[in-house]
């Protein structure tokens, strides 16, 4: 049933029920001490009408010889209407008695005759058939040591049954009519609380269409439905952003792996069209293996950036020298800069450890080395710094190229994204080494960043943290 019920029923279902429990208890309070503090009040009035009767008696002296009409007359403050008066024997036999009780045989009972004989008052209960309980009050009146009479005050509770029934009937009818009222506010409450999620499930349902331009309008106020809002705002924006990243990505994988096919192809084709000497086979062949080689690093690659992103790329965590690494792939690029006259130079090479995985290090800093030599000008220079602060090394290649402008700073690191300027000045590139960087950098808990202006060149700043100093 949970099932097909709707939350909003569940809600109120819930608050009806929490509240029919609470009104059920107050009820229950409320009457059950209305009715003690009622019945106590009585029983204090009597026990007042008992004392005054009693100094009164205790004054007269004689009791037997005397009726009550001369008593009240003797003592006024006797004759209380809604009281009435006993006096018996110390055997239990009336001897006074107000006039409108005599009405009623209401006899001392047993328990209050052992109580009187003992020494003890007695508050009891009478009640005769078709009309109100009775209160007793018994006070026995002792002299020399002796019992010797007996006052009852009695009272009737008409009035205290009468107000607890009132209140019994206001409760009766006033719980269920506070119970449906605060069921409707409550359906109503509860509807417009889940306003915003049939909101979110309209929307959802458009996107799951494939409409990811879809959003939600933020309440102002920052309750919990306000930054649900929010959060799938923010989910939906991250998911049209990701698969625009993966239309991108196989746009821009299918042009770079569709390019060399196409050389490949065409070369071939031509070079089939008709007998053609062994010097110019071992040129398509050689061409070809270009190609297939370019092909080979995108999909190496591209199989390299797959497994990060699944988790699988194992990562060592050791002590690794950044000014030790980066000497040896100074030496490395000096190599591959000597054809076209581009210098490599080291500025400060401060000592510098951190904690990583030498090899992924190596080639991120050997692919950043090789972008800023495959991309300066010819005669350009590349720099090389590395520095350090309190927390973290910073190791920076900066070179003299060809630059780019600020628009296509926030792209560089997209996948098999390339600048328009890079393309035309290296046919060489694949898209894919500053991606790579950047995961590298990342998994070692840095990053990276960019200065650059077109025609001026470009500066990569590497931020690792510090190995932990050595303990003693």
């Amino acid at each position: 049933m949970g099932g097909t019920v709707s939350i909003r029923a569940r809600l109120t279902l819930w608050y009806g029920s929490a509240l029919l429990l609470i009104l059920i208890a107050v009820a229950l309070t409320l009457y059950t001490v209305l009715a003690r503090d009622m019945r106590s009040q009585v029983d204090r009035s009597l026990e007042e009408a008992a004392a005054v009767a009693v100094q009164a008696l205790e004054q007269r002296g004689a009791v037997p010889f005397i009726s009550f009409d001369d008593l009240t007359a003797e003592f006024p403050e006797l004759a209380v209407l809604d009281k009435f008066y006993q006096i018996f024997s110390p055997a239990g036999v009336i001897t006074i008695q107000s006039p409108h009780v005599k009405r009623h045989n209401i006899p001392l009972s047993r328990t209050a005759l052992e109580a009187a004989l003992a020494g003890q008052a007695t508050l009891e209960s009478a009640r005769f058939r078709g009309e109100a309980s009775i209160r007793l009050l018994s006070v026995p009146i002792s002299r020399g040591g002796r019992l010797f009479t007996i006052v009852q005050v009695g009272a009737s509770l008409n009035h205290v049954e009468r107000a607890l029934r009132r209140l019994l009937t206001v409760l009766l009818i006033g719980t269920p009519l506070a119970l449906l009222a605060s069921l409707a506010g409550g359906w109503f409450l509860a509807g417009r609380a889940l306003r915003p999620v049939d909101a979110i499930t309209a929307a959802a349902e458009r996107i799951a269409g494939g409409d990811l331009s879809q959003r939600l309008t933020i309440p102002p106020s920052d309750d919990e439905i306000g930054r649900l809002a929010a959060t799938f705002n923010n989910m939906i924006a991250r998911l049209d952003a990701s698969f625009q990243q993966v239309r991108r990505f196989s746009a821009d994988a299918s042009h770079e792996l569709r390019t060399p096919l196409t050389v490949m192809r065409g070369e071939t084709e031509l070079a089939l069209r008709r007998p053609r000497s062994a010097e110019d086979y071992r040129l398509v062949l050689e061409s070809s293996l270009e190609e297939i080689d370019r092909v080979s690093r995108i999909v190496d690659d591209l199989l390299f950036l797959s497994r990060a992103d699944l988790g699988q790329v194992p990562m060592q965590s050791a002590p690794v020298r950044l000014d030790t690494l980066l000497q040896d792939i100074r030496q490395q690029a000096s190599v591959l800069g000597q054809d076209r006259q581009i210098q490599v130079t080291a500025g400060p090479l401060e000592p510098v450890t951190v904690l990583g995985d030498e090899l992924r290090l190596r080639e991120l800093l050997l692919n950043l080395v090789d972008n800023a030599v495959a991309y300066s000008k010819q005669g350009g220079t590349v720099e090389l710094r590395l520095t350090q602060d309190r927390k973290e090394a910073r190791l920076t290649v900066a070179d003299s190229g060809i630059g780019m402008p600020p628009e296509e700073r926030a792209r560089i690191f997209d996948r098999f994204y390339r600048t328009d300027a890079a393309r035309a000045h290296s046919k060489k590139g694949t898209g894919l080494g500053l991606a790579i960087c950047k995961w590298i950098a990342e998994s070692h808990k840095g990053r990276i960043e960019v200065e650059s202006a077109a025609g001026e060149g470009s500066r990569f700043t590497v931020m690792l943290p510090l190995a932990p100093a050595p303990t003693r």
